[in-house]
């Protein structure tokens, strides 16, 4: 049966249709989520985010359209989102914890505090001046491109020609570096 097939049948109710989905997309939403941070969480609660964008993309896909690049898309933006509202200063006292691990009841760190606060902050800090600085499409166009994408798997992706790609991508080096040039 094709993805198409199966997201026709969750939409009316079959719920061994959606187990069928869900196992298709569980490592594909796992292997998009291991490349992301997310401040304050772990890999599985970006999971999680993707398959909320697993469901979106079966309640707004249009037959006809290719489901596995769209639902990429849904999988990826609601990921992506998520890094982004965990960097806002809402979050910032939950994203600024450290672990602690009882052994042998003493109270240990389980790496230097202050190397992990750092890391932290570079990485926080990192996301969220590229989200300033960049519009939603070029910031998803730099980070699929980082990932490895290619024009071709990205535009697929993305929904847009190649051209406009590489436009963005263009675009975006050259906020990038005016960004660095600023920051110095």
């Amino acid at each position: 049966m094709t993805e198409e097939e199966l997201v026709g049948l969750c939409r009316n109710g079959n719920k061994n249709a959606w187990e069928e989905l869900y196992s298709i997309y569980k490592p594909r939403v796992l292997k998009i989520a291991r490349r992301f941070f997310l401040s304050g969480g772990e890999t599985e609660d970006l999971v999680q985010e993707g398959m909320c964008g697993l469901y979106s993309a079966v309640n707004g896909y249009n037959q006809g359209e290719n489901f596995s690049a769209y639902a990429y898309v849904c999988i990826r933006n609601r990921i992506v989102d998520a890094v982004k509202k965990s960097c806002g200063a809402k979050n910032s006292a939950l994203n600024n914890f450290l672990p602690i691990v009882e052994v042998g009841g003493e109270w240990l760190s389980p790496v230097n505090p202050e190397d992990e606060i750092i890391k932290r902050e570079d990485k926080r800090e990192f996301l969220y001046s590229i989200g300033k600085v960049l519009s939603s499409f070029e910031f998803k166009a730099v980070i699929m491109y980082t990932d490895g994408m290619t024009l071709a798997e990205i535009s697929s992706a993305l929904g847009k020609n190649p051209k406009s790609i590489d436009n963005a991508l263009t675009r975006a080096k050259h906020k990038l570096q005016k960004f660095i040039l600023t920051e110095q």
